[in-house]
């Protein structure tokens, strides 16, 4: 389902081989919570994405990982920004802007992290309302 969603959305999207379910339990524990129901299914098909110009437009949960804990726990972040504990950041555009679902509370929107700014915007409704918008338009356009 995820993979035909995102090649309808832009036929030249790249897949990775599908995560294991052991790698997913062990970036929960690692990461303190559940991921969301819509992310965990994608990776389960596909461990990450990758759109237009080489851009992560998902991670693979090793990244999602690494990247998470590094937000959290960087303490010159710590000066910089807001917390990014509700926060599960999962993809880029490639240039510093950062993608993520809102954990406290949960809910299935998707906002982007302006990195230049600190703002932290809605920009899609749900997973596959991210891909679709973020694959058929690529660039920063669809989500300025």
């Amino acid at each position: 389902m995820w993979r035909e969603a995102a090649s309808q959305a832009f036929g030249g999207t790249e897949f990775q081989d599908p995560a294991q379910e052991a790698a997913l339990v062990a970036a929960e524990e690692l990461l303190g919570g559940r991921l969301p129901a819509e992310l965990r299914k994608l990776l389960l098909e596909t461990n990450g994405v990758i759109g237009h110009s080489g851009v992560d437009t998902v991670w693979s949960i090793g990244q999602i990982i690494e990247q998470n804990l590094s937000f959290r726990t960087d303490a010159s972040f710590a000066g910089l920004y807001m917390p990014f504990d509700p926060l599960l950041f999962f993809g880029d555009n490639g240039g510093g802007d950062q993608f993520a679902f809102v954990q406290s509370p949960e809910r299935p929107d998707i906002f982007v992290w302006e990195h230049e700014t600190d703002s932290r915007r809605w920009v899609a409704g749900h997973l596959k309302d991210y891909l679709e918008r973020s694959l058929r338009e690529g660039g920063d356009e669809w989500y300025q």
